[in-house]
Parts: structure tokens; sequence; C-alpha cells
């Protein structure tokens, strides 16, 4: 058995390897993911995601498209994967555990990332979804993995753990809105039901995977905020956008305040056991 001393990390799963190689991946990789985003938004003359693909992904294309004001959190995120990109540079974090068993999941993150622009330009909707799938999972791995150490100081927690958190919770959102793009575009028929009725059933399961997010990661916030981000704009698109649907928007938001909820409920509780456990040990 081994033990760690005061004030150090213990092990992490992927903690292994040379770290200049690591490290230089992260930077290119970014790097390509940034070029793939303006492409993207048509900023080297490529078709604007929403306009790709015979508009499957605009936002009155199914129930579950959010309105294009949500896409502002890439933003938030774009920023967030540089200041990420730089600070696993620091001499501090080369041989971070906690950098080593994040970084080549980050760095195929932004490959997705990119993957999935390009599959949506080149009109690969079914292809997009596999992507966007693989890129779910990845992020969930990440917030696993983070979730089972705290960051060192507050510019961590912003740095890598609130980064990663919003990118996890937008992700969640576009794949939801992704696949249905995706059947929608297929013709699928929704074996008889209301588009409505879908939309609603998968609004309550995405409450219920934003609600578990919340006790995997004892509250966390940065995801919680962006699933009720990505969920409130599809409220909007749903009350104000050329296909609406009322009970869809009122089920949106209601999932919204319920991972808003379960977050906060959650910090609460783990901020208590805090003082809790450590009274029991005296």
């Amino acid at each position: 058995m081994t033990t760690s001393s005061p004030g150090t990390r213990p092990a992490v799963p992927g903690a292994r390897g040379s770290d200049l190689p690591r490290q230089l991946t992260v930077t290119v990789c970014f790097i390509v993911c940034l070029v793939g985003s303006m492409i993207g938004v048509g900023v080297f003359g490529g078709t604007p995601i929403a306009q790709a693909a015979g508009g499957a992904l605009n936002a009155d294309a199914t129930y579950l498209a959010p309105a294009s004001g949500a896409f502002s959190i890439w933003s938030a995120i774009y920023t967030g994967l540089g200041a990420y990109t730089l600070w696993q540079w620091l001499p501090s974090e080369r041989t971070s555990e906690r950098q080593r068993s994040l970084g080549w999941l980050v760095a195929a993150s932004l490959l997705l990332n990119a993957g999935w622009i390009l599959s949506v330009q080149a009109g690969w909707v079914g292809f997009s979804v596999l992507v966007i799938v693989a890129l779910l999972a990845v992020l969930a791995v990440c917030f696993a993995r983070y979730s089972r150490t705290p960051a060192r100081n507050w510019i961590e927690a912003v740095v890598v753990d609130g980064t990663l958190g919003l990118y996890l919770g937008w992700v969640s959102v576009a794949t939801c809105a992704n696949i249905a793009a995706a059947l929608s575009d297929a013709g699928w028929n929704g074996f008889g039901l209301a588009p409505e009725v879908w939309s609603i059933t998968v609004l309550a399961v995405v409450a219920a995977l934003g609600a578990a997010l919340a006790a995997y990661g004892r509250g966390r916030l940065a995801p919680a905020a962006a699933l009720a981000w990505g969920l409130s704009w599809i409220a909007v698109s749903r009350l104000n956008g050329e296909l609406p649907s009322s009970g869809t928007a009122f089920a949106a938001v209601a999932a919204a305040v319920v991972v808003a909820l379960a977050a906060v409920v959650y910090r609460f509780i783990g901020r208590n056991r805090i003082p809790a456990a450590a009274t029991a040990r005296r």
C-alpha cells in the first residue's frame, strides 16, 4: 500500500508518459480547434453551422434546437480552453498528476470539436452525431477525473474545472440537439408520437442527468450553469422562433431550474460535510 504525504495529491488514472509531448499536443489541438471554429462561423468563407447541412441545425429545425444566442457561450469556452492551454505550460503544472490525467483527454476533445464542425460543414449530419457523442464521452471522463481531486487554488478552479465544466454542460445540450437534427434530417417519424412528446421526454432525461452530475461533482457550478444556459435558450427558441411549442418551452425552463437547484443543494451539502467530518475526527 502506498500513502501520500500531506499536501500531495494521490495518483490518478492516466498520470504517466512524457510531459512535453502532451503539452505540445494540447497546444496544437487547440490551434486546430480554433481554426475549425472560425470556419464554423464563416470567417474563412465556410458556411456558418446554422446554414450548413441544409439548415439541419438551425434554431427552428427541431424542438430541441436552442436559439442562436445560446452559441455565445463558445466565447467563454474557447477563452477558457486558451487559458488552459497556457496554464498547462506553467512549470508547476508540467508534472502535475492532475494535468497528466486530463491533458490527453482535453487534446482529444479539441480534435473531436474540430471534427464535428468539419462533418457538419460537409453535410454529414448522421456522422456528426457519432463525433459529438464521442466528444461528450471524453468530457464526461474529464469530469470524473478532475472531480476526484480539488483544485489547488481559485485560478486552477476557474481555468481547469470551470472551463471543462462549461464545455461538458454545453456539449450535453448540443448532443441532444444534434441527435434530434439528425433524426429529423433522416425523416424519422418518432414512432407516430408527436414531436413535443419526444422533446419533453428528452428534456426530463437531461434534467435527471444534470442532477446526477451535480451529485457526483458535489455541486460543481460550471456544468450546471452551461446546462441551464442551453436549456433556457431552447425555451427562448420555442417561444419566439418559427417552430413554437409552449410545452417544450415549459419543460426546458423546468429542466433548467432542476439542474440549477440540484447544483446549489449538493454544493451546500458538500460544504457542510467537510466541517462535520473534521469535527468527527477530533
